[in-house]
């Protein structure tokens, strides 16, 4: 008889496997433990970032209001007033800059801003915009400006100036007054903060890696429109994906059971098994003998006709995340770097080999990483064999129209379109055909797999300049009837190169509006489709009292549209416009438009004489559709225009925005008179809700599958899931979809009036809800 049996107690472990057994439970134990603790650490650091981020925003406004105040009491004082009465504006701004010790600069300038507006790029857009924030809101206001050389802080009062009328007080302050706080406070390193004016980061400290997910915990300062981003890292899970308390539960309780083997002689209180008969009970083998009597597998050789050899070039590992539904995209310095661009360019130029292909271009947007991205994309292109003709700085349809008018037929933008300042992306166009799905992923696997082919010489480089022939091409085909006074708002990204030529070649007149390029987007982001950004020019058509004011995104690509009364036209609108001009000349023809289209829209192309057919969203699917229909017009609420009437069928902002001028020109009505005459209803601009990475597409999902159960509170709706949910109502509609660049969920509404459009959206959210739950839905 065993000891162990002797004694009553059955043994967990013998003499051999004893220490082993200890020695590996201690090791899990010390694992739980280790992680329980590194999570407690990764959560204070969030706490302590808040408390830090807290602190930031109460000093930052603080100094804000400080210097507010103080130039308002300086403007009210007796020398200033005194100054001010008399009209004497160089008396005012000395008096001003005696009265503020450590003051930069101070003008006063004419409240009409004739002279700013003469030569805004010089003056400084950053400037402009502030001393028209001031004339709209009649009180002092301070804004981080780009003056001098750099960042500042500038203020602006409106005054009167003696007999010559309203004026502005503009007032340059060393940006050290605003962000003095910084330095006072400790940000833990694991965490980030940053002071955001629009899209512009101010200052930065912390991990700047986390800059892109900020936006979750920010907190805005005041009203002046600035803003503390901030972010932790994510706090990372513990074994078998079990939290802090759970981990140390786990690992306190490992390490007592090793402790009862090391100390109690083995002994474990265990339940006992009664034996028929025999109630000997042996040892087991240890896990050597174990090992030992288990035979070793033979593997066989490969057969013959079996899988081709391993690939010469080896598989490289890159992020596949930045490989999306209609492009690639990704986060300069952390997803995106020249080594990345040059194996994506080597991918591409495989493709082309493939297809017998050897000609592209390349052209870049604004972004400040686009030339170094371009260099390293062009260097994998020649390595695989391609002639490339590299066209410098130009906009995506530049791109697209010079593979046509050089006759290469493929083509790759380097853009990251209207995303914020640190990304940055490729765009691609191989033998006429956009790559989007699963030609995009083939060229993660060709890299991931290292099928990629090197050619025995480098392909051929050569620099060409095609904007000119851009203009003359569109200008050649289209001429304004009359006169049309514009403001071209490009938002500093990389159509502000041509908008203004273009629109002037073609018969308008254009006062530019942030078309200097600048990569940082200083004064509001380059997205046409966000209401937000259009701000300044609804201000600025209003103060040129303008028939129009044209924006554009990031790289030209879409085109939004504000009349005089500063009214946005959505994009479903414009199509309605587009086509009713395309149909004249093409009865019956297929125009095609996407699920967050205007219900309208489809029956006025009808009544028009055209075929109305609705599709995904994303410009690389509409192309492809238009391919494979032969359709003359496509159009997305996001502002992409692809003309084939006249056109090449891609998207074009800058060719829609001469082609909607065209139609204008030719009407006698105002352009406010012509888009009153178009079908309108209530309806929202697109709505989204951030979701974890990964899970937009499932959530949808589980939303359709429930929409279309016999009972769901959808039935009496026409349904289409060909992108989302899209329920139509015989008064409105609403749309659920999974945005395939960014993880969000993409929702919009219309109805005929405002009780069926709060019906419909509570109904989205009622569904909705409980697959978020906890999450504000805000719609």
């Amino acid at each position: 008889m065993s000891k162990a049996t002797a004694e009553g107690q059955p043994r967990l472990a013998s003499k051999r496997t004893g220490p082993l057994l200890v020695g590996m439970l201690v090791l899990l134990g010390g694992w739980f433990g280790w992680s329980a603790v590194n999570q407690w650490r990764q959560a204070s650091v969030g706490g302590s970032l808040e408390e830090s981020r807290d602190q930031i925003v109460s000093g930052v406004q603080t100094a804000l209001n400080g210097q507010v105040a103080q130039l308002a009491k300086l403007v009210k004082s007796e020398r200033v007033t005194a100054a001010l009465a008399s009209g004497d504006a160089e008396a005012t701004a000395v008096a001003i800059r005696e009265g503020w010790p450590g003051t930069e600069e101070v003008q006063v300038v004419a409240a009409t801003l004739d002279e700013a507006y003469a030569d805004p790029k010089a003056f400084g857009y950053s400037r402009l915009a502030l001393l028209e924030a001031a004339n709209a809101e009649d009180t002092v206001v301070a804004r981080v400006v780009r003056d001098a050389g750099g960042q500042r802080l500038g203020l602006a009062a409106p005054v009167v100036l003696g007999t010559q009328g309203p004026a502005l007080i503009y007032v340059r302050q060393p940006l050290l007054r605003l962000t003095a706080t910084f330095d006072k406070v400790r940000v833990p390193e694991a965490g980030y903060l940053a002071l955001r004016q629009g899209n512009h980061n101010i200052i930065e400290q912390g991990t700047t890696s986390l800059g892109d997910g900020a936006e979750a915990l920010a907190r805005p300062i005041g009203k002046s429109g600035l803003r503390l981003a901030a972010a932790v890292p994510d706090v990372d899970a513990g074994p078998l994906g079990l939290s802090a308390i759970p981990c140390a539960v786990v690992a306190v309780l490992l390490l007592a059971i090793a402790a009862m083997l090391q100390f109690g002689k083995g002994k474990v209180p265990l339940p006992r098994r009664r034996a028929a008969g025999n109630t000997h009970l042996e040892e087991g083998p240890t896990l050597r003998e174990s090992l030992e009597q288990v035979p070793l597998a033979v593997v066989p050789p490969p057969a013959e006709g079996g899988p081709p050899p391993v690939p010469s070039v080896p598989g490289q590992d890159v992020p596949a995340g930045i490989f999306r539904a209609y492009d690639i995209r990704g986060v300069v310095g952390r997803e995106l770097t020249p080594q990345v661009a040059a194996l994506i360019g080597q991918a591409i130029g495989s493709v082309l080999q493939v297809q017998g292909l050897r000609e592209i271009v390349v052209g870049r947007d604004g972004r400040l990483s686009g030339p170094e991205l371009s260099a390293g994309l062009i260097e994998g292109l020649r390595r695989a064999g391609c002639d490339v003709i590299d066209i410098g700085l130009a906009p995506t349809p530049v791109v697209y129209f010079a593979s046509y008018h050089l006759r290469a037929g493929s083509c790759v933008a380097v853009t990251g379109s209207h995303n914020p300042p640190d990304y940055n992306g490729f765009k691609i166009v191989v033998g006429g055909e956009t790559l989007s799905g699963d030609a995009i992923t083939e060229l993660y696997q060709r890299i991931r797999d290292g099928h990629l082919h090197v050619a025995a010489e480098p392909g051929s480089l050569q620099e060409r300049q095609v904007n000119a022939d851009y203009i003359q091409r569109i200008a050649d085909d289209v001429q304004l009837d009359r006169p049309l006074k514009i403001v071209a708002d490009a938002g500093n990204g990389v159509a502000g190169e041509l908008a203004q030529p273009l629109l002037e070649a073609i018969g308008a007149e254009v006062i530019p509006l942030y078309c200097d390029v600048d990569g940082t987007f200083p004064n509001h982001h380059p997205d046409p489709s966000d209401p937000d950004n259009l701000e300044d020019l609804i201000q600025t058509v209003k103060r040129f009292d303008a028939d129009l004011g044209l924006a554009f995104d990031g790289d030209g690509d879409r085109l939004g549209v504000v009349t005089r009364e500063g009214r946005i036209i959505y994009a479903d609108r414009l199509l309605m416009l587009f086509a009713a001009d395309v149909l004249m000349r093409n009865p019956g023809a297929l125009v095609i438009y996407d699920v967050k289209c205007s219900g309208k829209l489809s029956d006025y192309v009808l009544r028009n004489g055209g075929s109305p057919l609705m599709w995904k969203t994303g410009h690389s699917l509409m192309k492809a559709k238009m391919r494979e229909t032969d359709a003359e017009l496509a159009g997305e609420m996001s502002g992409h225009f692809f003309f084939k009437e006249r056109w090449f069928g891609f998207d074009d902002g800058l060719y829609a925005a001469a082609r909607l001028l065209e139609i204008l020109a030719q009407r006698e009505e105002t352009p406010s008179e012509v888009f009153e005459e178009l079908p309108d209803s209530v309806s929202t601009p697109e709505l989204k809700v951030p979701v974890e990475s990964g899970t937009p597409h499932a959530l949808v999902s589980l939303f359709v599958a429930t929409a279309q159960l016999e009972d769901s509170p959808f039935a009496g709706a026409r349904l289409a899931t060909i992108d989302g949910l899209r329920a139509d109502f015989p008064d409105g509609w609403g749309l659920l979809r999974a945005s395939n660049t960014t993880p969000v969920l993409v929702l919009r509404f219309e109805a005929n009036d405002d009780a069926a459009l709060e019906r419909i959206k509570t109904l989205f959210r009622e569904q909705l809800q409980p697959l978020l739950p906890g999450v504000a839905l805000g719609f």
